[in-house]
């Protein structure tokens, strides 16, 4: 009987650790020039832009997962492509990297505004991973 585990352990650990601490200290980097930006936004801003601020703070953690996930990606196509072959496994397996260094980068005292572990973020993540890295889907 095959063990179901073997797929697990085969799997490019490190390297996909390495890919999602460099795709989220690219996105902190981002996150902390967009904080500023956002501030001198909401300070500039009059009482009719309001709802509008409203509605993109709701939609900007999905899209900061999204852009998230779409880095990492793209980070191990152009660094990895020697070493790591990428199909549906390799990209499942960057997901809850990419997750666990977001959270690390949690405990870490560095100022978030969008790149801090939550729900809609996680599923941005999974979303940029996934959509950007379509072309890996039918590969065996």
């Amino acid at each position: 009987m095959r063990n179901p585990f073997w797929r697990l352990k085969s799997l490019p650990w490190i390297i996909l650790l390495q890919v999602a601490l460099a795709a989220v200290a690219i996105a902190t980097i981002a996150d902390l020039l967009l904080a500023q930006g956002l501030a001198l936004l909401l300070a500039n801003a009059g009482s009719g832009l309001l709802p509008l601020l409203q509605l993109l703070f709701m939609v900007l953690p999905i899209v900061a997962g999204f852009a998230i996930g779409a880095l990492a990606l793209t980070v191990l196509e152009r660094w990895f492509t020697r070493q790591v072959y990428i199909d549906t496994g390799v990209l499942w397996a960057l997901v809850p990297c990419i997750a666990l260094v977001i959270f690390v980068k949690g405990l870490l005292p560095i100022p978030a505004a969008l790149v801090s572990m939550s729900y809609p973020l996680v599923v941005g993540v999974l979303l940029g991973v996934f959509v950007v890295g379509k072309r890996h889907w039918r590969r065996w």
